[in-house]
């Protein structure tokens, strides 16, 4: 199989040749690689195109320039993506909605227009350019971090948003249906350019609960998602939709599946059973992710990683379902072993997984 055809397979629960891998890191994890991206670096299935402009624009640079010495808040494409949104995470209880409780003051400041950025066609070209070689293709919309909870919290604060929630629920309703029309405007030029899945993100949850209620959740936040999703569908059916959430979302698992999320990610091990939700879940639902803690990438041994690797090959990975990944960013701590050690078990015993769990 091509690597587009082994991600579209997992996707689509059917058996692929052998299970995709992916890996993320941040260009200062690992020095030694500042420019290769790593999906490339480890010839991954999947290749990530991006609707921002180039990050070399003078105003960028100059933002960055600005900045303390010590200022530790993401990689550049972040940087960027904060810039553009006026949103400063340096300075201290900085929100650029922050102030005012009425819709018109939050009306005043409007968001950014990402399209007049945007190049479709040059995006287009890089979709195929991929795809040409064999690639699957995933994109995600400019967020703060998730398109809808993590931005609107970002722009109000936190505190403030979450009063927000209980004490001024037009405020949310008016603030999440602009954000939701944006990143519908968003994900169909996405779509449009022929991207293979696309990648939707909030973290709403901490590693024993969610950060809001489920119910809140469902009423706030997933017909929002849903219109997203909704639309994307409309111009491409065949379109596989990922969804992002640190934490312990489980509550909320059964909601995503019915608005359409194929994949979910990133299943962190130490905060949700990954074989449990396969068993509950496997035959409607995709995992991305799955493989480790922060500690275990950083000070496990190879062998731990590769004792990993195999058992969720044996268990999730069962009938497909399932790309290989770690559960979380891979940080500067991070042994370089266990990395190497990651790829070399996917590629030893990936095309061994049962056909049933």
């Amino acid at each position: 199989m091509q690597p587009r055809e082994r991600v579209q397979a997992v996707l689509r629960h059917q058996p692929p040749d052998r299970l995709p891998r992916m890996v993320n890191f941040y260009p200062w994890s690992f020095p030694q690689y500042p420019d290769r991206e790593a999906s490339e670096l480890f010839d991954c299935e999947i290749r990530f195109v991006t609707a921002d402009p180039p990050h070399q624009q003078a105003s960028f640079l100059h933002y960055l320039e600005s900045l303390p010495g010590d200022v530790y808040v993401g990689s550049r494409p972040i940087l960027k993506t904060y810039h553009d949104w006026g949103y400063h995470p340096e300075i201290a209880r900085d929100a650029p909605l922050g102030q005012g409780d009425a819709i018109a003051q939050v009306a005043a400041a409007p968001l950014p227009d990402f399209m007049q950025q945007l190049d479709p066609d040059g995006l287009r070209r890089a979709v195929e350019q991929h795809q040409r070689q064999g690639y699957a293709v995933m994109a995600s919309p400019p967020h703060l971090g998730g398109e809808l909870f993590e931005t609107a919290w970002r722009l109000r604060g936190f505190e403030q948003f979450m009063i927000d929630l209980v004490e001024n629920p037009l405020l949310v309703d008016y603030l999440l249906e602009q954000l939701t029309a944006m990143h519908v405007t968003l994900s169909l030029a996405l779509t449009r350019a022929g991207i293979d899945i696309l990648a939707l993100d909030d973290d709403v949850a901490e590693p024993t609960r969610m950060l809001i209620s489920p119910e809140t959740w469902r009423h706030t936040f997933k017909p929002c998602v849903r219109t997203i999703i909704a639309a994307c569908r409309a111009v491409n059916p065949d379109l596989f939709i990922f969804w992002h959430s640190d934490g312990n979302i489980e509550p909320i698992i059964p909601d995503l599946i019915e608005i359409g999320v194929d994949v979910l990610n990133p299943v962190q091990p130490d905060v949700m059973d990954p074989v449990q939700l396969k068993r509950q879940y496997g035959n409607r639902l995709a995992f991305w992710g799955t493989v480790g803690t922060p500690q275990r990438w950083a000070w496990g041994t190879p062998e731990d990683i590769r004792r990993e690797v195999f058992e969720r090959i044996m268990t999730v990975g069962a009938g497909g379902g399932l790309i290989l990944s770690p559960a979380y960013d891979l940080e500067p701590e991070c042994r370089w072993e266990n990395v190497t050690t990651f790829f070399q078990a996917a590629d030893i015993w990936g095309a061994d997984y049962p056909s049933s769990i």
